[in-house]
């Protein structure tokens, strides 16, 4: 018994000391970019090295925020964010719950395209994207943008939302129906009322990484009204007469925020969603 213990006291220690060396690891850059953002000119000028700030100052945020273009910059990045999340979702949810609920051929294969197309890289499509869109006439507009960012979304907002269906038991479906209702009516009235929780973790998930998106909107957007946060912190300094690492240290952490308060926030509500259905059975 006493030896049971000890090895359950050696694995809680193992994993708590593995998510501290993860946190280190994360959280490191982090920590440093916030130094970089509360020095001034001088001390990034002179090289110095030292962690902690001699002379700690807040001018670095207020400069971007007051810069014209930053507010630009977070709305176009909340904007192809929020729509690509909805769009996701509109996509998703109906293939999610033809995949849980009905059987047909080739469903095994189609399961396993969805994940070997998440598993592509971006960088393999950036050329015949931009030609595609390109001949469409749909460089620099947030459309082009906000289509890629559905398809490079969907598949996983399919696999999540598959697993929240899933536990959904298939004896409410037939209840339903047996009262009269059709299947859009029990996918309307019955699945996606109980898969909200799964539903909202897919929507934050897609937002976040949609806000995060740096590759695609890099290609297809050069005006730079039309720029999200990303690609404008890329293009930060070249059109500040004045800016420097500190200033794009401070753009970089106010972009960044956001998306860390979002999770931490709602954490539990995600991995609730991406766990759901795996004990289905």
């Amino acid at each position: 018994m006493s030896s049971r213990r000890t090895g359950t006291r050696l694995g809680d220690f193992l994993s708590y000391l593995f998510m501290l060396a993860m946190f280190v690891f994360f959280a490191g850059p982090l920590s440093y970019l916030l130094s970089m953002a509360l020095r001034d000119r001088r001390e990034i000028y002179r090289g110095v090295a030292r962690y902690i700030p001699h002379n700690p100052t807040m001018e670095n945020f207020i400069t971007v925020l007051n810069n014209s273009y930053f507010p630009i910059y977070l709305w176009n990045g909340l904007k192809l964010a929020a729509l690509s999340g909805l769009g996701v979702l509109i996509v998703a949810l109906p293939a999610a719950y033809a995949f849980s609920r009905f059987q047909f051929r080739g469903k095994g294969l189609s399961m396993m395209g969805l994940l070997l197309f998440q598993m592509i890289s971006p960088l393999v499509i950036m050329v015949p994207l931009y030609r595609y869109m390109n001949k469409l006439g749909l460089l620099d507009t947030h459309f082009a943008v906000v289509m890629v960012y559905i398809a490079l979304g969907v598949p996983l907002a399919t696999w999540l939302l598959k697993s929240t269906v899933d536990g959904i038991p298939r004896s409410l479906d037939e209840a339903a129906m047996i009262d009269g209702c059709n299947r859009f009516s029990v996918f309307w009235r019955i699945v996606l009322p109980l898969s909200a929780p799964g539903i909202a973790s897919v929507f934050i998930i897609t937002v976040i990484a949609g806000w995060s998106q740096f590759l695609v909107p890099f290609l297809l957007l050069t005006q730079n009204n039309l720029m999200p946060i990303g690609v404008g912190i890329f293009n930060f300094r070249g059109m500040q007469t004045d800016s420097s690492i500190q200033l794009l240290a401070a753009a970089c952490l106010i972009s960044v925020v956001p998306a860390i308060v979002a999770f931490l926030s709602l954490q539990r509500l995600i991995l609730g969603a991406m766990t759901s259905g795996a004990v289905k059975g």
